[in-house]
């Protein structure tokens, strides 16, 4: 319910809807060809992720959460972890089919810091370009990045955990607004 109240604080209206109501394993194949299994376990491998799979392959939909993307104006994606929280989502067929048709405008709020073990050295167009592959077609239409300069003491506290800003990039799509 963090999100319900986060919208309320920000004078914004909503429902927290899950994407489904079935019980799923997070996978990752790796670039080297290791399948983990579990999303706690995915950032711990410290390898480059190529995709991430479910268990079951084809996870149903929670009607309510189908009707809720058909409605909408705006489907935000983001800020959290790419691969373990915003990719699941995208996993789920009849949720990446309903978000591939709506009009809504779709945008993604990228992280400021990289996660370790998920998109280490990645820009803003790497994760871009990940979030299109595991929908299967080109959904984002804008991007939310920070271009401003991180404080040295924050930089300072976020590379004690192995984290650095995500790279800026001006290779987004000419669809993309930055």
């Amino acid at each position: 319910m963090a999100h319900a109240s986060a919208l309320g604080s920000l004078g914004g209206r909503g429902n927290v809807i899950p994407s489904s109501a079935e019980t799923i394993l997070l996978n990752a194949e790796m670039t080297d060809g290791t399948v983990v299994q579990g999303e706690s376990q995915i950032p711990l491998v410290k390898g480059k992720i190529k995709r991430v799979f479910t268990t079951p392959a084809e996870p149903k939909a929670v009607t309510s959460a189908i009707q809720a993307i058909r409605e909408a104006d705006a489907i935000v994606l983001g800020p959290g972890s790419l691969y373990t929280s915003i990719m699941p989502n995208l996993l789920i067929p009849d949720i990446a089919a309903a978000i591939r048709e709506s009009e809504a405008k779709k945008i993604y709020i990228c992280n400021v810091m990289t996660q370790p073990g998920e998109t280490d050295g990645y820009s803003v167009s790497d994760h871009v370009a990940a979030i299109n592959r595991h929908a299967g077609a080109e959904i984002i239409d804008f991007v939310l990045a920070n271009n401003g300069a991180v404080e040295p003491a924050v930089l300072q506290h976020y590379a004690e955990a192995g984290q650095q800003p995500d790279r800026k990039s001006t290779r987004l799509n000419s669809s993309h607004r930055l």
